[in-house]
Formats: structure tokens, sequence, C-alpha cells
């Protein structure tokens, strides 16, 4: 196998062009290094030094300019894969969750009940409709990602379009359970005390955050082309 030297150079500068889930990322660069390096290998039984092997291997590889764009595109796909799965199950769950909360917590009284605005009931109706809507879209999102079925030329689009609705998807949720809470908050007495409800605002709190964070990710991975970071003080191909 080729040793230290340019390969080395070359993966080093192709791991810091490219963003994505770190093991994604890795496993990509090691790819690139092993394929280096059978190439290397191959110029060094035509009796080349090594240096020399490496650098026609790097050469024919081509530059991180070049070979950095799809394996961006494939981190981007991976990325929206991990958010798509999780936006299919959490959604569905919690609106599952929070629906037997209500089902078991005391029903309003009827005087608690009249002092709820007239949008209370479709605001509530709409926010089970848009979080069924969110699950679907994930389902969708990951099937247009899934290996064997992708027929995305572009899959970092869908991946920036999955974040930038999982972003509109918990302001919108926020919101709407703010208005909600607030137009019925005659009939929540009681409720600071209700432990499945406090268990289920904990579990909502941990997958907003989650959703959030795996939504940044797909952001940072679907941006525009990478750019490359050369090595300091070497040249790749000279």
């Amino acid at each position: 196998m080729a040793g230290a030297g340019v390969i080395d150079d070359y993966v080093t500068e192709l791991g810091r062009a490219l963003r994505g889930p770190g093991r994604a990322r890795h496993d990509l660069v090691t790819e690139a290094r092993d394929s280096l390096a059978d190439c290397a290998d191959a110029y060094l039984a035509d009796g080349v030094t090594r240096h020399e092997a490496e650098r026609m291997a790097v050469a024919e590889f081509g530059t991180v300019g070049e070979i950095a764009p799809g394996y961006q595109e494939e981190l981007a796909a991976h990325q929206g894969r991990r958010t798509a799965i999780s936006v299919f199950l959490t959604v569905p769950l919690l609106t599952i969750i929070w629906w037997g909360v209500w089902r078991i917590f005391p029903d309003a009284p009827p005087e608690a009940k009249a002092l709820r605005p007239a949008w209370f009931g479709p605001m509530a109706q709409f926010l089970d409709y848009f979080q069924f809507a969110m699950g679907v879209f994930g389902a969708l999102a990951l099937v247009g990602l899934s290996r064997g079925l992708r027929k995305l030329d572009r899959p970092k689009l869908l991946t920036r379009s999955l974040g930038i609705m999982v972003f509109i998807q918990v302001a919108t949720i926020i919101g709407v359970s703010c208005a909600l809470t607030a137009g019925g908050a005659a009939g929540l007495k009681g409720f600071d005390d209700y432990p499945p409800g406090m268990a289920a605002c904990a579990l909502s709190y941990l997958v907003v955050g989650w959703l959030l964070y795996s939504a940044t990710r797909c952001l940072v991975a679907s941006r525009g082309a990478p750019v490359a970071v050369p090595v300091a003080g070497r040249s790749l191909i000279g």
C-alpha cells in the first residue's frame, strides 16, 4: 500500500472540503484513500518511485475541486435521510402521545369551553393536520433520498428543502401551541401537576431540539459546492 505523502495530503484536503455526518464523511474519504493507494500500487509495479506513483494516482483521480461536489451530494443525501427518518417517526408519534394525553386529562367544564375563542377549534384541527402532513413529507423525502430508489439528480436540493421545512414546522407548532394554550387557559387548571402531560412536554422539548439540530445539519450539508482547503506548503501533484 502507498504510504504517507501526496495521497495523505490529498485525502486531508478532501476531508476538509466536505461537510456532513462524521461517519459518512470518514467512509467516503477512506474509500478515496483506498482507491488512490490501489492505483499508486499499480504504478509502483511499473517501476516508478513511490512519490511519482502517488502523484500519478492523484492526477488520474482528479482534483479535489472536481471530486468533492459529487461526494458532497452523497453526504447531503445521507443527512437528508437521517432527518427524514426523524420527521417521519417523531412527528406522528408526538401527535399520538398528545392525543392520548388530552383523552386522559379531565375535560374542561362547560363554562371554561365557553370562554374559548371561536378560532380555538379550527386552529387545534389545523395543528393535527399540519403535523400529519409533515410526517407524510418526511416519508416522501426519505423515499426520494433512499439508496436504490433515488431518482433525483440533485439530492442537495431536497435535503435543503427538508431542513427549511423542519424549521417552519417547529416554528408553526410552537406558535400554534402557545396560541391554543392561551386560548384554552381556563380549561388547563391542574395541568402543571399532571404527570402524563409533564412527560409529554419533556419529550416534545427533546424532539424539537433534535429536529432543529438535524435541520441545521441539513442546511450545512446542502450548501453550495464545497471549497477545497489546500494543505499549507504542499503541492498535491508537484
